[in-house]
Formats: C-alpha cells, sequence, structure tokens
C-alpha cells in the first residue's frame, strides 16, 4: 500500500511540474468545445402513437376451421422489420427528402441519415407503438413521421395479402404435383392387379389368405361328400330291405304316371323346376323354354319305355300300383342323394384344382406381395398428401375470406405526427458541462503525458529505485522569501486559470438554461 501511495505521490508531483501545459491545453480545447456545442444545429423530433387491435369476433368462431396466424407476432417482427432499405427508399420519396440530391454518393448518405434518425418504439405489450423522426427542419420531420405511419399501415395489410396469394399459389401447385403422382399410382395399383388377379384375387387379398380360404372350402366340401356318401350307402342298405311294386299287366296312363323310376324320375322333376325358373324370366316361344319342354317330353316317353319294358319283362300280378310306397319313395331318395354326390364331388374336383394352382405359383407369390405392399404404401402416401394439402386450401381460403372480411389488425392512430416547437436535440445543458469536465480532463492527460515523456526525479528513493545506484547525497534547495512569494502568485494565477475556465462553462450552462426557460 505504501508502495502504491508512493508511486502515486511521484505521478502527481511529475504532472504539477506540467501543469502549464495541461492549463494551456485546457483553454485551447475548452472555448473550441464550448462553441462546437453551442453552434451545434437544433434537431426537431415529430412522433405519431399507432394502436395495434389484434383482437377479432371472428377469430374464436373460426378456429379449428381457418388458419390463423399469430398476428401479434407478425406486427411485432413487423415494427423491427420496418426501417429497411426499400422502406426507406419509399419514405424518401414520400416525403420529397430527395429534391435537392444530385449524385449517388449523396442519396446514399441520405438514406444511411434518415436510417439513422427513425426511430420505433414499443409500449409494453399494448400493441402501441411511437414513431418519430429527428430532423433540423420541424416541418420536414412531420412529413417523414406522416410517411412512415402510411408505409406502416399498408406494410401489414399489403404483406398479409402477399403472403395468403403466395401460400395457396404453392398450395395450388402441389395439388396439382400431387394429384398427378396420385392417378399414376392409380393407374399401377390397377395394372398390377388386372396382370396378377388369378394369383393375388379380387379385392386385392393376399396368397396365404386366399390359400387358406380355399383350403377350407375344399375341406368343406370333402366333408359334405363324406355326409353325402354316407347318406346314399344308408339308402342302398335300407332299399335291400324292401320289395319293389309290381305293374300290372293292363296299366292306364293315370297308373303309368303313378308308378315311378327313379333314374328318370329325378332328372324330369329337375327340368320342371328348370322350366318354371325359366317360365318366370322368358315367354313360351323363347327357345330355352322351348328346348326344355322338349326335354322333358323325351324323358318321360323314355320313362314310359322304361315302364313297359319292366312290365313285359316281370311276372303278371294283380294288384295295385300303389301297394309299396315306401319302397318307391326309397327309390327317388337314393336318385336325390346320387345326383347330390355327383354334385359335391365336381365341387370337390374344382376346389383341389385351384388349390393346384395357388401351390404352383407360391413361388411368385412372396414378390408379388412385396410389389403389392409398395404400390399401396406409395398409393396411401401420396391420397394422405393430397387430402391434407386440399383440406389446408380450402382452410387457406377461408382464412383469406375471413382477414378480407375483418382485417388481419385495426390500426388506429392515437397522436397524429405533430409540428414540434421545440427542438428536441441537442441537450445543451448537459453537454455544456460535459465539454467542461472533458476540457479539464485533457488538461490533466497532457500534463500526465509531459511528466512521462519528460520525467524529473524529486525524490532520492526514486531516483535510487530507477536507476540501481547507490545515491550518495543530495543538495537541497533554500527558500528565500522571494522565491516563495514567486511560488505563491504561480499557484494563485493555476487556480485561477483552472477556476475561470470551470466558470466559463458555469456561465455557458446558466445563459442556456435562462434561454431555454424564456
Amino acid at each position: 500500500m505504501e508502495d502504491i501511495l508512493r508511486q502515486l505521490s511521484v505521478i502527481l508531483r511529475g504532472m504539477w511540474l506540467y501543469r502549464w501545459w495541461g492549463l494551456a491545453a485546457a483553454w485551447i480545447v475548452g472555448p473550441i468545445a464550448a462553441a462546437t456545442v453551442y453552434l451545434l444545429p437544433d434537431r426537431y423530433e415529430s412522433s405519431a402513437r399507432v394502436y395495434v387491435d389484434t383482437q377479432s369476433i371472428l377469430r374464436p368462431l373460426m378456429s379449428g376451421l381457418a388458419v390463423q396466424p399469430n398476428v401479434e407476432q407478425q406486427i411485432n417482427i413487423l415494427s423491427r422489420t420496418l426501417i429497411s432499405r426499400p422502406n426507406v427508399e419509399k419514405l424518401i420519396r414520400m416525403a420529397d427528402l430527395d429534391l435537392a440530391v444530385k449524385t449517388k454518393e449523396e442519396r446514399e448518405a441520405l438514406i444511411v441519415g434518415v436510417t439513422k434518425a427513425l426511430e420505433i418504439r414499443e409500449a409494453g405489450r399494448d400493441n402501441i407503438y411511437t414513431l418519430a423522426y429527428k430532423d433540423t427542419n420541424a416541418e420536414r420531420a412531420k412529413r417523414v413521421v406522416q410517411s412512415l405511419v402510411s408505409i406502416f399501415v399498408e406494410s401489414g395489410l399489403g404483406d398479409k395479402r402477399k403472403d395468403s396469394d403466395t401460400a395457396r399459389k404453392f398450395i395450388e401447385e402441389q395439388i396439382k404435383t400431387y394429384e398427378q403422382k396420385l392417378e399414376e399410382a392409380e393407374n399401377r395399383l390397377k395394372e398390377f392387379k388386372l396382370r396378377n388377379l388369378s394369383t393375388m384375387g379380387a379385392g386385392g387379398r393376399d396368397y396365404f389368405s386366399k390359400m387358406g380360404e380355399v383350403n377350407e372350402q375344399l375341406n368343406q366340401a370333402r366333408l359334405a361328400l363324406r355326409e353325402a356318401e354316407n347318406s346314399r350307402d344308408a339308402l342302398k342298405r335300407q332299399l335291400a330291405g324292401e320289395d319293389p311294386v309290381l305293374l300290372p299287366e293292363n296299366p292306364s296312363s293315370s297308373a303309368l304316371a303313378s308308378v315311378s323310376v327313379p333314374e328318370l324320375d329325378g332328372r324330369i322333376e329337375a327340368q320342371k323346376k328348370n322350366l318354371d325358373s325359366l317360365l318366370q324370366k322368358y315367354t313360351d316361344q323363347h327357345p330355352d323354354v322351348i328346348g326344355t319342354r322338349k326335354v322333358i317330353e323325351q324323358l318321360e316317353a323314355q320313362k314310359n319305355q322304361e315302364i313297359q319294358s319292366r312290365r313285359k319283362a316281370g311276372p303278371s300280378t294283380v294288384g295295385s300300383i300303389n301297394s309299396n310306397p315306401v319302397f318307391q319313395q326309397m327309390k327317388m331318395s337314393l336318385a336325390e342323394a346320387e345326383a347330390n354326390v355327383a354334385s359335391l364331388k365336381a365341387r370337390v374336383s374344382e376346389y383341389e384344382a385351384r388349390q393346384q394352382n395357388l401351390s404352383s405359383a407360391s413361388r411368385m407369390v412372396p414378390q408379388l406381395e412385396a410389389e403389392y405392399t409398395q404400390l399401396n404404401r406409395d398409393h396411401d402416401i401420396n391420397k394422405k398428401n393430397y387430402d391434407a394439402l386440399v383440406a389446408r386450401r380450402e382452410s387457406a381460403t377461408m382464412a383469406v375470406e375471413m382477414g378480407a372480411t375483418s382485417g388481419v389488425a385495426d390500426f388506429r392512430l392515437i397522436d397524429p405526427p405533430t409540428l414540434p416547437s421545440k427542438p428536441a436535440a441537442p441537450n445543451r445543458l448537459l453537454l455544456m458541462p460535459g465539454a467542461g469536465l472533458a476540457a479539464l480532463l485533457l488538461g490533466a492527460v497532457v500534463s500526465f503525458m509531459m511528466s512521462q515523456i519528460r520525467p524529473v526525479f524529486t525524490d532520492m528513493q526514486v531516483l535510487r529505485d530507477v536507476t540501481g545506484l547507490p545515491v550518495l547525497g543530495a543538495v537541497s534547495m533554500i527558500a528565500d522569501p522571494e522565491r516563495m512569494g514567486t511560488q505563491r502568485r504561480g499557484r494563485i494565477v493555476f487556480l485561477g486559470g483552472v477556476g475561470a475556465l470551470v466558470g466559463l462553462f458555469g456561465a455557458m450552462t446558466v445563459w442556456l438554461l435562462l434561454a431555454k426557460v424564456a
């Protein structure tokens, strides 16, 4: 601590030796700084306050139906980006600031100056913005602020319309692109299904599900065939224990009709049912109806011949034609069972052929399944994107219509631009004392620099520390009254010079204060 104090004392002694240099520098700079502060041109500030109302009654009503951007964030960004070069150039043209501009350099300097003089201040979260501009001409400052307010409002509305149009145009282009992709995907899927219809089946079912279905159908058909064969065999065993009906010698036509020939009666009954079905759809003159009737007549004639041949072959027995109706009924049931067995055998054969065809195509199935899955995935992705884009287009359209109805935001001019009567800058009451303080500090700096450039040793200890040599002794100066008087007068003159400089700046500050109050 003592070393620090000793060094500080040495510095102050050195500065005191060159105090006249510092006082001269302060007196040279001080009046110049005072004159500069006094001659600074007055700058007038014109301002306007704008309130941006972002609340709309349609916003909660259209929630979820239309795109609702963050209007407050957009206005905040707009306020921060309003002072851009294109807007400043537009502002210069609107306020006629470029009438005296002749060269490109002058225009560039004008743009830079206007950009620095413009100011936008936000009052918290109340969406109140203050637009201000400072200029040496009060009327010009007001004109610039009026133009800036117009640009602020137009930018808020124009940018929104521009963004909406750009967004809709982009969505329309994307919809056309995805519509084309969706059509191509649907065509590829259709061609694939038509090309592999026999293997994949209708509805796009996979191979394994179709194979399982065919196996299930085959097992059911085989089970039904075994049941039909068992039923037929049971009828055969029951029929073996019954006596046949003996035909009379000269049967009448009604008797012949009541005699049963199972082999032919089943076919006749089936053809009659077929004839009834055809008559429900066609007339009696239809070829199918005529052909079916001829087949029935031929079968009945064949039945009569069979009955006659049996009568001639069998013994003549007098009795009733229907002496054993159980036998006749069992013969008919047996014929029906035989027909059912034949039908089920055909069904089993068909299912076995299908199963064999599917088994032969088993090597191609994995590749077809993978290709079908890929086609479906591409189609689903394109369909999903297409539907999403269409929904967003409708939402964007609704949002644009809502914006055209209610507006993005309501710009309200609270305080219009005013013509300032008093300058807002420079603050000479603050600058004048600052200039005096700066002059005094400059004088102290000059004294310090001179003491460092031309150092003087005023102490034996300092001399010993700096040179590193032993100091044998020092010769002190004997102060006589004349010399002491000279030093006293010198201090008085120095303090008077400093006081005069401070008084000068103090007087200037008081004069400026009185001028401002008046």
